[in-house]
């Protein structure tokens, strides 16, 4: 039976069943929001490690850095930038999206410019925690934040297709960028990018976000009654143990797969591959980050994040052990789609489990928080990975270790299961 015309929707509570398989997601409806989120993803990528280590060779060269040099000021500027954040993203609940997107942009793009001209050990640290702070940190924050809060019923699905800005500035920026810096040097090619910044994504990113969305009933378009439940704020996040007892395992791929990307010169040089082959392997990973965030988004609309958990380090601990033996350059597409699957779950996971453990009243500070010690742990990967290459451990050595080390990290996802339903419940 349907509504008289102009009547408005039964408010009439769906079951159970409704709400763990709601309808697809209008992408026509929500163009302007999901396109935004797609957006911000990708103009992250000029502050993320992927982006910055193809320069790394050149800014080695320059500066008369060693691997564990370059690795440590990373690693400083890094971790700063993740300390800001922890400040600077509670402003994602106070701030409208269209303002703090586009100053993000503008900011980021301030950070290419200054690294176009460091000429100095200070400066270059500098130019890194901008990059660091506003391309993977706040960019990225704000898009996952804003997905986590405009969708509700089917916010894994959003998530999913925001984050395919991320694979697709991967399958297209590092083959383009290998191909400018010996055309026009890497200093220019930073100064294109901060071009691209300020005066192409600051306005998109103002006109797309400058009307908010806000879900009805706690489903995007469809007339369904949750429960009101407790919406957690930063300092009961922070009181509380469980997601210190998750951290190691959700923030392995960042660890793990910036360690990779900023040392794929040596990764290159170990297996007497070229940079071409390294940059050739992004467009793998691109695609199977898709494929993984698609997989995680319909999963985790289905049986929540936190179900999930337990399976999504799996590909990333076999593309670590296939790099470890192999030498061909199949290899590396392979390993390379490996870690795209789990980074495709990883991004989807990123913007759902919180807001699904946590509520979404005080979703930025609380998104920030995480945000914060997924930077902070992208940091310290390249540092320590670089002094111990430095100290000669062998590359198979290493990845085996890390291999390892996400099995182990896995196992608190199966047995922390009741914890997190206690807090995901209304």
């Amino acid at each position: 039976m349907t509504s008289p015309p102009g009547s408005l929707p039964s408010l009439k509570p769906k079951t159970a069943a409704d709400i763990r398989s709601p309808p697809p997601l209008s992408i026509r409806a929500n163009a302007r929001w999901l396109g935004a989120g797609f957006l911000l993803a990708m103009g992250s990528s000029f502050g993320q490690t992927y982006f910055i280590a193809l320069f790394g060779a050149d800014i080695r060269a320059h500066f008369s850095l060693s691997h564990g040099e370059f690795g440590g000021l990373y690693t400083i500027a890094t971790a700063a930038s993740a300390l800001t954040l922890i400040y600077l993203g509670k402003l994602a609940d106070h701030v409208p999206v269209r303002s703090l997107s586009a100053a993000a942009a503008i900011a980021l793009g301030v950070g290419c410019l200054v690294m176009s001209v460091a000429d100095n050990l200070v400066v270059l640290v500098l130019a890194l925690f901008l990059l660091r702070l506003f391309g993977q940190g706040m960019l990225t924050h704000i898009a996952m934040t804003a997905m986590g809060r405009w969708f509700e019923a089917r916010r894994g699905r959003a998530v999913a297709i925001a984050s395919f800005g991320f694979p697709a500035a991967e399958a297209i920026l590092p083959l383009l960028t290998v191909t400018l810096i010996p055309v026009i040097g890497w200093r220019t090619t930073w100064l294109a990018s901060a071009f691209i910044m300020v005066f192409a994504a600051a306005p998109a990113f103002y006109v797309l976000t400058r009307r908010n969305r806000t879900p009805k009933y706690a489903a995007d378009d469809i007339a369904v009654q949750i429960p009101e439940r407790h919406h957690w704020t930063a300092a009961e996040v922070r009181r509380d143990w469980l997601p210190y007892v998750l951290f190691p395992g959700v923030l392995a791929p960042a660890f793990i797969v910036t360690s990779v990307y900023f040392h794929q010169a040596f990764l290159a040089e170990t297996k007497g591959w070229t940079m071409t082959t390294i940059a050739a392997s992004y467009p793998f990973y691109a695609a199977t980050s898709v494929i993984g965030s698609v997989i995680a988004g319909w999963i985790i609309d289905r049986i929540s994040a936190r179900v999930f958990l337990p399976v999504f380090l799996l590909p990333l601990i076999a593309g670590l052990g296939l790099l470890a033996v192999g030498t061909a350059h199949q290899t590396a597409y392979a390993a390379f789609a490996m870690f795209g699957l789990t980074s495709g779950f990883a991004v989807t996971i990123g913007g759902t489990l919180w807001a699904e453990l946590y509520g979404t009243r005080y979703l930025g500070a609380v998104r920030a928080l995480f945000v914060a010690a997924m930077v902070f742990s992208s940091a310290l990967g390249p540092s320590f990975v670089g002094w111990l290459i430095d100290a000669g451990f062998e590359l198979a050595t290493l990845l085996a270790v890390m291999a390892a080390y996400c099995a182990l990290a896995s196992l608190p996802f199966l047995l922390l299961q009741k914890a997190m339903l206690a807090r995901a419940a209304p």
